[in-house]
């Protein structure tokens, strides 16, 4: 059974069991899955004061990844990398050791668009506040009250635990000098780069232009679905990379 890594997304207290809930069972049936908790996140917050800026977060959760792999004794992988922090986590590790990767999956621009103009939540660290980054996540909030609901009474208690509003703050860090951009014309992975039609995060374009950019990359706009497409469209988002991951 081929291995499959998830690597879940970059909102305020995420962990990769809850951003995963929804696809997972879908995926174990035909891959073998690992969905680590990525460095800044859940359970992986303590020892990354060092990091500063996108690229660093990057490419330490790259190495992460590798480290992962090497404990798990694998040789080669898939990769789920959804949006600025799996998606960019993503494309480093492509980067840094494309012979460890079969082929990517990336959501929502895998972080290749702007980065926000003010750091989401932490402003303002409220459960309203919360409430109102997540609900931007999908289409249509008024399908997914309830989880929404649950989601942010979760993440508030993560969002809020020691040292998790310090390495947020530091993935959105503008920073002069550290790791080189990745060299997106030097990944011969083949990726797919899924967006939702209705995102409210980054626009489509980022994706198109992404796809274009890597030498066998590819673009899907997934109707209907907005950043979060494995919630808004679970059953699509399934059949599309795993028809993917498996060509």
């Amino acid at each position: 059974m081929p291995a499959l890594v998830l690597l879940h997304g970059g909102g305020p207290g995420v962990d990769a069991a809850s951003n995963w809930a929804s696809v997972r069972a879908g995926f174990d049936g035909e891959f073998r899955c690992l969905a680590p908790d990525l460095l800044g996140f859940g359970s992986q917050i303590a020892g990354t004061g060092g990091l500063r800026g996108p690229r660093a977060w990057a490419l330490a959760r790259a190495r992460q990844v590798l480290e992962l792999l090497d404990h798990h004794g694998l040789d080669r992988v898939h990769l789920v990398g959804n949006s600025a922090a799996g998606g960019a986590a993503a494309l480093a590790l492509l980067s840094v050791a494309p012979d460890r990767v079969d082929r990517a999956v990336v959501m929502g621009g895998a972080g290749t668009g702007p980065l926000p103009p003010a750091v989401p939540f932490y402003d303002n660290p409220t459960k309203r506040s919360l409430r109102a980054v997540l609900g931007r996540l999908v289409a249509d909030e008024s399908v997914h009250e309830g989880l929404l609901d649950e989601l942010t009474e979760l993440r508030l208690k993560q969002a809020l635990r020691p040292g998790a509003e310090a390495a947020f703050r530091s993935m959105f860090a503008d920073v002069v000098g550290g790791p080189p951009p990745v060299d997106l014309a030097k990944i011969t992975t083949p990726v797919l780069a899924l967006h939702g039609e209705r995102d409210r995060v980054q626009p489509v374009e980022v994706s198109e232009r992404l796809a274009e950019a890597l030498p066998h990359g590819q673009a899907h706009v997934v109707a209907g679905a907005g950043h979060w497409i494995h919630v808004d469209r679970p059953a699509e988002f399934v059949k599309l990379a795993g028809e993917f991951l498996s060509t």
